[in-house]
């Protein structure tokens, strides 16, 4: 008798708990095969191309990644079948994914035979007649029906144009987005809406679904890490930069990093998804960003030439973005400090409208401030020699104080404001395009090489007299000397900057208005 009412006290505690909780549901990598959310379960049946092994996974579908939040876009594909995957979620009841067993397509094989034959003495010619124009007539009577359908349809498919598509693009990967998905931009705003703001990024399995839809078109760049590519996704250009598998640390660290919480921001690159893609052969690694036809700042200043307000706008931009890396956003929301650790022209993306937006975040490295330690990347890259600060060059950084880091930041923008006052046009007056040190260490210097100058002999790139003429130039040129101090605590702070330049600007709009 005392067993019977402890479990029915158990089964009402239970049941009472399961009422307060979340929704329990299966799931295969956890403890106890169970987890708990407040969204949805969901199984997914996955086949791989390579080997054709089916994998079936049991999960939690959280709130907060359930875009949009009432009607998940990652649960459609249970309503368009596919062989490579396909997902089924559920709400109603605890364990309900236990059941569900989402069903790849099967993709019939033609059948191998003879086509079929008549002996031809069995028929007169009459019937071969009959048999010839039959099939003819009746292609020629779909055919007219066609063309009348589309004759009566085609301002109505005018008026209301479809979403363009690039070729390849109606692949059996699509499922996921639905059939008719916004613009990348619209998809990422409504995500930072659905998930308060946080601005971490679209959920994963999105990102691998816009990855495996598009189409690269051209090479734009190349570099230690791979190749960057041009892309098309349903219409909009995208950059697509191609890690080989040996750079699999600097893939995986920079799509970390782009994924930081309330990192979007408008001058800093960005990001769209990651993902790693089989040919077969081997495997490639992308991250995609957004495209920006200008190309790199390293690239734009070795071509065009800018005017005193064309100066101001970009580097205020890059201080903007900067000082948005380096700061520290507290709340449950919040993003840590970074420091970026490999600023340079080449990392710099030029917008359309004239501003920078910063890229290549790879080495970047985080300040957690709940232990006051640094999160460096366990890669074994390092930052780019001609733009490395005298401490880095003479191992002598704290590198367990984040500050330093900081510090290494803005002697590197120092190097990147000289870059581009050379190409600034002041009445007819520019220098040609060149790399800081060009005239005291070769292309590719060593880190002996470039200790000897910075450190040991304590050179600067040159300011010119005629930039002393422009106060605008001016104000610059004292900005840059005091990013590029050899005493890093002396050196400005990025946000230190930001208002300098902010009053260079309002300054100057002034005098041109």
């Amino acid at each position: 008798m005392l067993g019977h009412v402890a479990l029915s006290t158990a089964l009402i505690l239970s049941s009472l708990i399961a009422v307060v909780s979340g929704l329990l549901c299966k799931c295969d990598i956890c403890t106890n095969n169970t987890c708990e959310t407040d969204g949805y379960c969901f199984a997914s049946t996955t086949r791989d191309k390579a080997t054709g092994i089916i994998k079936h996974d049991y999960r939690c579908l959280d709130k907060h990644i359930s875009y949009p939040l009432d009607n998940p876009v990652l649960c459609h594909s249970a309503k368009t079948l596919n062989d490579t995957f396909v997902i089924e979620c559920c709400k109603g009841l605890d364990m309900c994914n236990e059941k569900l067993s989402p069903r790849l397509a099967v993709r019939k094989e033609p059948k191998a035979g003879r086509p079929w034959l008549m002996p031809s003495g069995s028929l007169g010619t009459l019937e071969i007649a009959m048999l010839i124009a039959g099939p003819i007539g009746m292609l020629c009577l779909a055919f007219m029906l066609g063309v009348s359908f589309w004759s009566q349809h085609k301002k109505k498919l005018l008026a209301h144009p479809r979403y363009p598509c690039e070729r390849g693009e109606d692949a059996a990967d699509q499922p996921i987005l639905g059939p008719s998905p916004a613009s990348l931009t619209d998809m990422i705003r409504d995500n930072q809406v659905t998930t308060s703001g946080s601005g971490s990024g679209l959920p994963l399995l999105v990102q691998r679904s816009i990855a495996r839809q598009i189409q690269l078109v051209e090479t734009i760049g190349k570099g230690r890490f791979g190749e960057v590519w041009r892309g098309r996704w349903r219409g909009e250009n995208v950059a697509v930069k191609i890690f080989s598998s040996r750079e699999e640390r600097s893939w995986f660290r920079e799509a970390e990093i782009y994924q930081t919480v309330m990192l979007r921001h408008d001058n800093i690159l960005g990001f769209i998804a990651a993902d790693n893609k089989d040919n077969g052969t081997w495997t490639q690694l992308w991250l995609i960003t957004d495209y920006h036809a200008n190309g790199s700042l390293f690239d734009f200043l070795n071509r065009s030439t800018i005017d005193v307000h064309g100066l101001i706008k970009m580097a205020l931009s890059i201080a903007t973005g900067l000082a948005h890396l380096h700061m520290e956003i507290v709340g449950t929301q919040g993003k840590p400090a970074i420091a970026h650790r490999d600023l340079k022209s080449k990392n710099i993306l030029v917008r359309s409208n004239g501003t920078c937006a910063i890229g290549d975040l790879g080495l970047a490295v985080r300040h957690d401030i709940a232990t006051d330690t640094v999160d460096i990347p366990l890669n074994n890259r390092v930052g780019t020699k001609r733009y490395m600060a005298p401490e880095v060059l003479e191992e002598s950084m704290n590198m367990s104080h984040f500050d330093a880091f900081k510090r290494g930041d803005v002697y590197a923008f120092g190097l990147i404001l000289w870059e581009m006052a050379r190409r600034c046009n002041v009445g007819g007056l520019y220098d040609e395009y060149q790399l800081p040190f060009y005239d005291c260490v070769p292309s590719d210097p060593t880190i002996d090489e470039m200790r000897k100058v910075v450190c040991l002999d304590q050179i600067r790139p040159g300011i010119p007299n005629r930039w002393h003429a422009c106060k605008s130039l001016h104000i610059m040129s004292k900005v840059m000397k005091e990013c590029w101090y050899h005493s890093a605590a002396a050196r400005l702070t990025a946000l230190r900057i930001k208002k300098t330049l902010s009053m260079l600007r309002g300054n100057e709009d002034q005098i041109l208005i």
